[in-house]
């Protein structure tokens, strides 16, 4: 056999042979479905839609430095109509509008915190139902806040009402915390975190909004999934500023400012800036969701070690939030210029909100766009930025003891850690707690995700029992 034939076929080998490896531990993957649907609960659905409804109908939305504690006091009312008893038996502490209720429990060694938002983004355009009427219609709760996220705030705050008329007393300190700036990323969460800072208190576990069980989370899986957030993107705003003299449009020099805005934006667009890295989060995604995959999805994202070069390349383009959780974004969102068609601006500029990923910090992240905005004379100015958190310990107790309690009350529900690349309250946590999870325990399906921050928020009453017996399993299991 001649030595360039023994090449090729040896070459080939070492093509099929990994391939053949691949299809044949995909083939003795088991395939596995999803079959969680909330249990009928007709007389505990009707209690807690009615309750966030009545939540949903104090107008709660925050506005950037604008003092609102008034607004938020008046909720808090509300509120103590609604929960009495935590209201009456728990320590309460009022900040600016923030909330934080203490339970002290037998021990002070695990202290868990269970927490949401209380504000609201503003409510624009034509609803089927009005935003602030908190309708229950068609088995859902209606309005802005329904879904993102008095839910959750209703469901541990109910869960704590319903120990306490138990006398029940937990076994490990719970704390309950509400902010009301977590819409803008204002400071109402980073006071109640100074507070219990000031108290020496370190949270064993954290639990905020973020995740969710999400319908149908990436195509070809189909059914409930429990995506448990344990690791959040840095956030940062930027303005991007070109300059000039001015002048009349009529006779307009080369390179306007408008002219090289729009030369940085097409290199940002279309030229690859930052690197891609699939992080312990996703690849624990990945292999959570293979058996419930479609074979080509799973003989993927089964069998990472060979395919993780390919999916890094194609994620992006496939989806645009799988392809978030791997590299560093830019979204341009906001430009202005002159004031009128005939006049060259002296000053044009274009905002964009990053998020950043850890293998690509805030600061080596935004030292790349600054130098590729120079590139085309425009300057850069931060208008806000904060780095990426800490990954959570897939390995460590309380990721286990969160799965356990999905599998404890949503049975049939499979779970997953996820990369969360949106901005929450539970980052400023991260100060005094290791384990600070992104999971708020009610359906959200497309409609869902499609009405938060958008037209016809709502969240499904099907669900709303089981978000108080997940916190309520918290509560009691903690030891």
């Amino acid at each position: 056999m001649s030595a360039p034939l023994i090449a090729v076929l040896s070459a080939a080998g070492l093509i099929l042979l990994p391939l053949t490896v691949s299809l044949v531990r995909t083939l003795l993957m088991p395939s596995k479905t999803s079959g969680y649907v909330p249990a009928p609960d007709p007389a505990r659905e009707k209690s807690c839609a009615e309750k966030l409804s009545r939540m949903v109908q104090c107008e709660t939305v925050s506005v950037p430095g604008l003092d609102q504690r008034e607004k938020f006091l008046a909720f808090h009312r509300e509120l103590e109509q609604l929960f009495p008893r935590v209201h009456d038996k728990l320590e309460k502490t009022e900040i600016d509008g923030n909330l934080l209720f203490f339970w002290k429990g037998q021990s002070s060694e695990k202290p868990v915190v269970l927490m949401s938002h209380q504000d609201v983004v503003p409510a624009e355009g034509e609803w089927i139902h009005p935003p602030f009427s908190g309708d229950i219609a068609d088995g859902k709760v209606w309005g802005r806040g329904a879904s993102d996220t008095k839910c959750s705030v209703m469901a541990f705050l109910q869960a704590a009402e319903d120990l306490l008329a138990e006398g029940f007393t937990p076994p490990q300190d719970v704390y309950l915390s509400s902010s009301c700036t977590e819409e803008w990323g204002g400071d109402g969460c980073p006071k109640l975190v100074s507070h219990l800072k000031s108290l020496g208190v370190k949270p064993w576990m954290v639990v905020d909004e973020g995740g969710g069980i999400i319908t149908d989370p990436i195509g070809g899986i189909h059914g409930n999934f429990a995506m448990i957030g344990v690791l959040e993107k840095g956030n940062g705003n930027v303005r991007f500023t070109a300059r000039s003299d001015g002048g009349h449009a009529s006779a307009p020099p080369k390179d306007t400012p408008i002219a090289r805005l729009a030369a940085f934006v097409h290199d940002v667009e279309t030229h690859r800036l930052f690197r891609r890295k699939m992080p312990e989060a996703v690849k624990g995604m990945f292999a959570s969701l293979a058996p419930y995959a479609s074979f080509p999805l799973k003989w993927i994202f089964g069998n990472l070690w060979l395919f993780r070069p390919v999916l890094l390349q194609v994620l992006p383009a496939i989806s645009p939030a799988a392809g978030a959780m791997i590299r560093t974004t830019v979204a341009f969102t906001m430009a202005s210029g002159s004031d009128a068609c005939n006049v060259l601006p002296q000053e044009a500029s274009v905002s964009a909100n990053m998020r950043f990923m850890p293998h690509q910090a805030m600061d080596e992240s935004l030292e790349i766009i600054r130098r590729r905005a120079a590139k085309h004379g425009v300057e850069m100015e931060v208008l806000r930025a904060s780095d990426c958190c800490r990954p959570v310990d897939l390995e460590g107790e309380p990721f286990r003891f969160l799965c356990g309690a999905v599998e404890n009350v949503f049975p049939g529900c499979p779970y997953s850690p996820y990369v969360m690349t949106g901005a929450t309250d539970a980052r400023f946590y991260q100060e005094i707690c290791d384990h600070v999870f992104r999971f708020a325990p009610v359906i959200y399906g497309p409609e869902q995700m499609k009405g938060m921050h958008g037209l016809n928020e709502n969240i499904g009453t099907a669900c709303l029992p089981g978000a108080v017996d997940f916190y309520r399993y918290i509560i009691t299991h903690v030891s």
